[in-house]
């Protein structure tokens, strides 16, 4: 889906429930916040660090793809009120990141 589709049907959602005044920046924020502390609720007391383990089990994979749904909705809200689409803001930090150079990197 194209993005501006998506952001459309997000604010006739927020508006027909009359959410506007709880769509504040820090509002967004707190709730981006709890909805990623979510996605990493879905790994707690796991045995296991591995990816099979989540995306073998089909109920907790689309769990984790409800959470992270929730996430971006929530990232969606706060750019559409900074005036900015999502993936210009990844393409944008993805330009600044190769430009990095991390502790990590063997080269």
């Amino acid at each position: 889906m194209e993005y501006k589709v998506v952001i459309d049907e997000l604010i006739a959602f927020r508006n027909q429930k009359n959410w506007q005044k709880y769509h504040t920046l820090p509002g967004l924020a707190r709730a981006l916040s709890v909805e990623s502390a979510e996605v990493n609720q879905l790994f707690l007391w796991q045995d296991s660090e591995n990816d099979d383990v989540i995306l073998q089990d089909g109920k907790a994979a689309q769990d984790l793809k409800m959470e992270l749904a929730d996430t971006l909705t929530y990232a969606y809200y706060m750019c559409e009120k900074l005036g900015v689409e999502p993936n210009d803001l990844v393409h944008e930090k993805l330009q600044t990141n190769k430009k990095r150079h991390w502790k990590f990197d063997e080269d």
